[in-house]
Formats: structure tokens, sequence, C-alpha cells
């Protein structure tokens, strides 16, 4: 997997993360994982020089 397939991906799987934490309580344990998951791909876009300000609808 070329690096620009991996950065689409991370990208992809950002999105789609805030969406079920949106449509998820936030005192639930599901949120707390997937909120780990999404500062992980935080650090992970932000290293990689992708500017996430757009992306993120969170902002946690």
């Amino acid at each position: 997997m070329t690096e620009k397939e991996m950065l689409k991906l991370s990208v992809e799987e950002f999105s789609r993360l805030q969406d079920y934490m949106i449509e998820s309580d936030k005192d639930s344990n599901a949120y707390k994982r997937m909120k780990r998951r999404y500062i992980e791909l935080k650090v992970i876009l932000t290293a990689s020089g992708i500017n996430i300000s757009e992306l993120d609808y969170i902002k946690e």
C-alpha cells in the first residue's frame, strides 16, 4: 500500500468515525473507544501534513 493510499484510508476513516461519534452517547464505552481512535487519527493525519481543520467537525 502506498503512502497516498494509506492517507486516503485514514481520511475516510476519520470522517466515518466522526459520523459514528455524533450518533453515540458521549458517556458510552463505545464513544470512549471511538474517541481514542479519533485522537490517533488526528495525530497520524497531522503528522502526515494533512490540514484537518475542515475535516474535523467534532473538534475534541
